[in-house]
């Protein structure tokens, strides 16, 4: 599978928030209508004598506000400090409004309710929080200090100052629940969100190791005959005079016939970890006996530190061991001399630390840890090691993580339950 395809790309953050003021944007043009279609009704139908000039006044500032926000928006970045300025503007205009026009004696009031609704749902907690104290001193201070509007006596009213309160108690108790469960809503939302598209990813990298897994098989399965036979022809060989009678030609068949092996040991364990039947049972072993006998059939030098305190029976997982190998030859790659193999239990769990006095990681690779082709190497199909390492550790419910040492070199460490591999489990 080729690196490109390994992930698409997700859509900005700022996308997001460009939408939202692009429907403010839309939305502040409904209510210059809306005020413009009501003041004049008012005034001209009703007869009900408002201050035109000052009210439409602070419309022409709405529509300069809007004016600006849509030719300026495509060039500035849309923050959520931008969202609530705009939501700002709109309730000091509406404020201005209701000082004009009665104040809290005017049925409009109730449109704070609305700045709090589109503040709880586009803006950040803090913000919302802001626009609710905005809002709720808005409110009073309309009450108190508007002038009273001169009604026609079939429209003449009076609110007590009793009714004020409650009715501006009402409010704030309103806008402060409402925010309150939105934002618990949207966050609830934001982490369905969020385990949704670690769902998809996992489910994206679970593909891409099928897909390895597949090849890997294949090759498995092909590279099992051609081995088989070179066997079979090292053994006949072994066995003709010629070679038995020089000792440079008979060790070098003895060395011949041990890669072979090596090279059928490794494709049953890509087998094995497949899921295919090979002809083998799952070892029966101990975890000392099984780490120290992947360092054991490692080829380099690696110091093994045992810190494991008492032994236990395991199933020997092939899958673990050859994520295991891969670390020390990823340590020999990057140039190491001294690699040093440490295994210790924390409580109910395995750790596994690979260090080595080696280059390290690059910062790339530290920075997508466990992501698929994320190396530095330039030969094909290398930046598997981690990835599948990862993704082995996670099946048997561990982590990985690596890091520079800042004396140089890399360290990783590998932490999995015990009883992932305990014998009594996998029985």
């Amino acid at each position: 599978m080729p690196p490109h395809a390994t992930r698409q790309p997700s859509p900005a953050p700022e996308d997001a928030a460009a939408r939202n003021m692009r429907q403010l944007v839309l939305l502040r043009w409904l209510a210059v209508s809306g005020q413009l279609a009501t003041i004049l009704t008012v005034h001209y139908v009703f007869g009900i004598a408002l201050p035109i000039a000052p009210m439409i006044v602070v419309l022409v500032a709405l529509v300069m506000v809007n004016v600006m926000t849509w030719l300026g928006h495509p060039d500035w970045p849309v923050t959520n400090f931008q969202l609530f300025a705009t939501l700002v503007c709109d309730v000091v205009a509406l404020s201005v409004q209701l000082y004009l026009s009665g104040g809290a004696t005017n049925p409009f009031v109730s449109l704070y309710l609305l700045q709090v609704v589109m503040g709880a749902v586009l803006l950040h907690a803090w913000s919302s929080w802001a626009l609710v104290g905005l809002t709720s001193a808005a409110f009073a201070t309309v009450a108190l200090v508007s002038p009273p509007l001169a009604l026609p006596p079939w429209f003449a009213t009076t609110l007590s100052p009793a009714y004020l309160l409650a009715l501006w108690c009402n409010f704030v108790l309103a806008a402060v629940l409402l925010v309150w469960f939105v934002t618990r809503i949207a966050a609830n939302l934001r982490e369905r969100d969020a385990h949704l598209a670690g769902l998809r990813e996992r489910a994206v990298e679970e593909d891409q190791i099928v897909r390895m897994g597949l090849l890997a098989s294949g090759a498995a399965h092909e590279l099992g005959t051609p081995l088989a036979s070179i066997a079979v022809l090292l053994g006949d060989w072994k066995g003709e005079p010629l070679i038995r009678g020089d000792a440079r030609l008979a060790a070098e068949v003895d060395e011949m016939q041990a890669e072979v092996m090596r090279c059928k040991t490794i494709v049953s364990g890509i087998l094995f970890a497949a899921g295919e039947v090979t002809g083998e049972a799952p070892e029966r072993t101990t975890l000392r006996r099984f780490l120290s006998g992947i360092v054991a059939a490692w080829p380099g030098r690696v110091a093994f530190a045992d810190d494991l305190g008492e032994d236990r029976p395991i199933v020997a997982d092939r899958a673990l061991g050859q994520v295991l190998t891969n670390l020390l030859d990823n340590a020999a790659e990057a140039g190491a001399r001294d690699i040093v193999f440490a295994a210790t239990v924390d409580g109910d769990t395995l750790v596994l630390t690979v260090g080595d006095d080696g280059s390290g990681f690059p910062a790339a690779v530290l920075a997508s840890l466990g992501r698929p082709y994320n190396t530095s190497k330039d030969r094909r199909g290398a930046g598997l090691g981690l990835f599948l390492a990862t993704n082995v550790l996670r099946t048997l419910g561990g982590t990985l993580a690596a890091r520079n040492r800042p004396g140089g070199g890399a360290e990783t460490v590998l932490r999995l339950p015990i009883d992932a591999l305990a014998l009594e489990a996998a029985a």
